[in-house]
């Protein structure tokens, strides 16, 4: 499976929606969809069923499936905006929204520093 960077840093081809969107047999893939809306509505206060749970073949790809979620991202949409292969590249980096995200998300935070040329 290859590496797929998304705009905010996070990686793609690690997400359990976009795993579950490759998982070839029915029944696993049905259970991790639930599993997905369980973990959505517990740990995020999202209320997503397990059919809510679209296909997803992962942030940057164009004319793709796409997460509801990632469809309506505000770094995606900006950093697609803007025409940026990810945030690390706009001169704003990080704006407040990316800011606040990367808070919980240390290792987007490291990949999109490392991309920086400045480092930072």
């Amino acid at each position: 499976m290859s590496e797929i960077l998304a705009y905010c840093g996070l990686l793609c081809h690690t997400c359990q929606i976009y795993l579950a969107t490759r998982e070839e047999d029915a029944g696993a893939q049905a259970r991790m969809r639930a599993e997905i809306a369980r973990v959505c509505r517990e740990q995020y206060g999202l209320a997503y069923s397990p059919q809510d749970i679209t296909d997803c073949d992962g942030c940057p790809g164009e004319g793709q499936r796409l997460f509801v979620a990632c469809s309506a991202c505000k770094m995606r949409n900006c950093a697609r905006a803007r025409g940026l292969e990810t945030c690390a590249s706009c001169p704003e980096y990080p704006c407040p929204d990316l800011r606040a995200f990367l808070e919980s998300e240390p290792e987007a935070r490291r990949r999109l520093d490392a991309l920086r040329p400045d480092g930072v």
